[in-house]
């Protein structure tokens, strides 16, 4: 099949209304993600086609991936009515809100996504507005940090790396969301410069290289740990996994990774592999090889072991730099 926006959108309207005609309890649905944009909406030839059904009644899933081919699969949100009843509160929400905002609607026969579409783009960029969801992200950092600032572990493990990745990914989220949406994981340190610098503070992108330990290591050196992440994924059992580890969506990763290895930026592959690596590991049984090829990454890249204590440090220093960053963002606009 051959791959390009059009045709991706093709599928996006055509499942939305096969689904309709299947579901009576669809109230709407649209579209979301990089498939919204003009820009070349794949990376390295895959991609997923983001669609949320909003439902008259609590839906039985909330997410599900379904598998088109080997480069494209449907990746669809579930939500209840109700989650939208406080339309204009959305605004602050830091991840529905902005999505809503951008979202092209593909069916709504009530005029529900309508409203509520309406509703949240009403001031949506206001200051105090943009400020409420950086707010918000940030805040979720401070307290994942305060957590490892009552106690660093001495072995971290999966659970550690994750919560401290996880940590990033939220003060990242707080200085994109000064002049955008968030930002997506395999684009993330991609598109993090830019944010950055119309925040006024281009030095946060290196310094969020250094948390990664980024400095530690080459293209070649994250080439070569691309088998042991790939027979990680590979050695999970099915039940139970998040919807991010499903088998359908290696090779949405896989090939991104490859593809940004041979560009210009080959550490933004960082993020994307660390977080899905560490993911798979913390639901991997013990014993298994992958938590060896996982550990000795880590390891070199300093998040393991010793090394841990000085990145939680590290993070403490970056969370500082994004609150100045939003204060003084907030101070320029008299909020």
């Amino acid at each position: 099949m051959r791959i390009n926006r059009q045709t991706l959108l093709k599928i996006a309207e055509d499942t939305v209304m096969q689904r309709a005609r299947q579901d009576r309890d669809i109230l709407s649905a649209y579209l979301s993600g990089a498939l919204l944009s003009e820009e070349d909406c794949l990376l390295g030839g895959t991609a997923d086609i983001d669609l949320t059904f909003v439902h008259l009644d609590a839906p039985p899933v909330e997410r599900e991936v379904q598998r088109l081919t080997d480069e494209v699969h449907l990746d669809i949100a579930h939500y209840d009515q109700r989650d939208f009843r406080q339309a204009r509160n959305l605004r602050l929400h830091p991840w529905l809100g902005p999505t809503i905002y951008a979202c092209k609607i593909l069916y709504d026969p009530q005029h529900f996504m309508d409203f509520t579409q309406a509703s949240v783009r009403g001031q949506f960029n206001r200051p105090d507005y943009a400020l409420g969801r950086a707010h918000s992200q940030a805040e979720h950092a401070r307290q994942i940090w305060l957590g490892f600032a009552s106690q660093v572990p001495v072995q971290p493990g999966p659970k550690e790396l994750a919560d401290y990745l996880r940590a990033i990914d939220h003060a990242a989220n707080a200085v994109a969301s000064l002049n955008g949406p968030p930002l997506t994981e395999r684009r993330m340190l991609l598109q993090f410069p830019e944010r950055a610098e119309s925040a006024g503070r281009v030095g946060l992108f290196p310094a969020l290289l250094g948390m990664l330990g980024a400095p530690r290591v080459d293209a070649d050196t994250i080439k070569f740990w691309l088998p042991g992440w790939r027979r990680t994924l590979e050695a999970l059992p099915q039940d139970g996994l998040p919807i991010k580890l499903h088998p359908c969506r290696h090779n949405y990763y896989h090939r991104a990774f490859e593809t940004i290895l041979e560009s210009d930026k080959p550490s933004a592959v960082l993020w994307p592999l660390l977080r899905t690596w560490t993911l798979a590991v913390a639901h991997l049984p013990e014993g298994e090889p992958g938590h060896a090829d996982w550990g000795e990454a880590c390891q070199l890249l300093g998040l393991l072991g010793a090394s841990f204590a000085e990145r939680v440090e590290a993070l403490d220093a970056f969370l500082d730099l994004v609150e100045e960053t939003i204060e003084l963002w907030s101070r320029q606009r008299g909020e």
